[in-house]
């Protein structure tokens, strides 16, 4: 079923949305019930402006806090009771994959977005993809999507991440301190927000590419103003040996 958004809609007693009122404790059990379906809760969020509040609110946290609870106790662990850039855009960091455009963000073919139905999340990868001044902070990043034989392209691998409490991290005090530019068109695909581009601040180290399995000059990631991680790599060939070790 396919609703289209009520912006308007705040669902006061005339609310034309619903027939009657459902009351959070209810919706909560209901959506504990399905497990958190990120499915549905975007569903409901389709409904009317009350049911977009409720799910940004409350059905996304707690979808994040099923999907990765170690991961969501360690962001909240400073104090916060919220996460940078709100919780529906961490559920969509989640389990989207946001692919890329020819006239987009990386330059490569068109490979389309797509949900991914689960994502391992690392910290300890994640102190891979920062410099030796900056490995104080702390970034989760996922294994990359495998998009193979895409042309010239070879193997294209995407990843994507997020940093615990970006605001006062390291990596923003030197991208501020670079004068790093902000992409002037482009903007995050799970918060809106502005990116930064870590490869022309000279940002990447090369561990990065041995965490990825990539080549060393073939990878490239943004980091938005919340702190959300996206990026691309072309992957290493698999070795004969590998390949036989897999099967």
């Amino acid at each position: 079923m396919i609703l289209t958004k009520q912006y308007r809609c705040i669902h006061s007693q005339s609310c034309a949305c619903t027939k009657g009122h459902l009351s959070e404790e209810i919706i909560f059990l209901v959506f504990n019930h399905v497990n958190w379906n990120p499915k549905l809760i975007a569903t409901l969020s389709c409904a009317c402006k009350w049911f977009d509040d409720l799910a940004k609110r409350v059905l996304w946290k707690e979808f994040c806090k099923t999907r990765a609870p170690k991961m969501m106790l360690d962001l909240q662990s400073s104090g916060s009771h919220s996460v940078d850039g709100n919780w529906r855009a961490l559920g969509k960091l989640l389990i989207y994959c946001s692919g890329s455009r020819k006239d987009g963000l990386f330059k490569s073919s068109q490979i389309p977005g797509h949900f991914v139905y689960r994502t391992r999340f690392s910290r300890t990868s994640g102190k891979s993809f920062l410099l030796p001044q900056c490995r104080t902070d702390i970034l989760y990043v996922s294994d990359p999507c495998e998009h193979l034989d895409q042309g010239d392209e070879g193997d294209v691998g995407f990843f994507r991440g997020i940093f615990k409490t970006f605001a006062t991290s390291k990596v923003r005090k030197m991208l501020i301190k670079r004068s790093a530019p902000l992409h002037p068109t482009e903007v995050c695909p799970y918060c809106k927000a502005k990116l930064w581009n870590m490869l022309a601040a000279k940002m990447i180290p090369s561990s990065a590419s041995c965490r990825l399995g990539s080549y060393e000059d073939c990878i490239e990631y943004y980091v938005c103003l919340n702190g959300h991680v996206l990026g691309i790599c072309t992957l290493l060939p698999l070795s004969d040996s590998d390949e036989a070790s897999e099967e």
